[in-house]
């Protein structure tokens, strides 16, 4: 991303948006893994919320928010897989 601006150009939110939508389908997978001590209503809660945040933050233009969404997103993914569940969803 551009250094020094604050709001993302078209450039900068093109040559994430993959990066993006690679994260919130990793999430989604890791959510249904059978090693997390969820109960289908939890587990459909669960993605909900992963849905409402990522859907929310599609608005998003700040760079500074962006990268905090990447950044929690791959903790996250990171507890999720190792059957953990990220202490801010609950």
């Amino acid at each position: 991303m551009s250094k020094g601006l604050i709001w993302a150009t078209a450039e900068d939110l093109s040559r994430n948006r993959g990066r993006i939508l690679s994260l919130y389908r990793q999430v989604l997978r890791a959510l249904n893994s059978p090693d997390l001590p969820l109960n289908l209503a939890a587990r459909l809660h669960r993605k909900a919320q992963a849905r409402a945040i990522f859907m929310v933050a599609a608005e998003e233009r700040s760079i500074h928010n962006i990268k905090d969404l990447i950044d929690v997103a791959e903790y996250s993914l990171s507890l999720l897989r190792k059957g953990e569940i990220p202490k801010y969803i609950q």
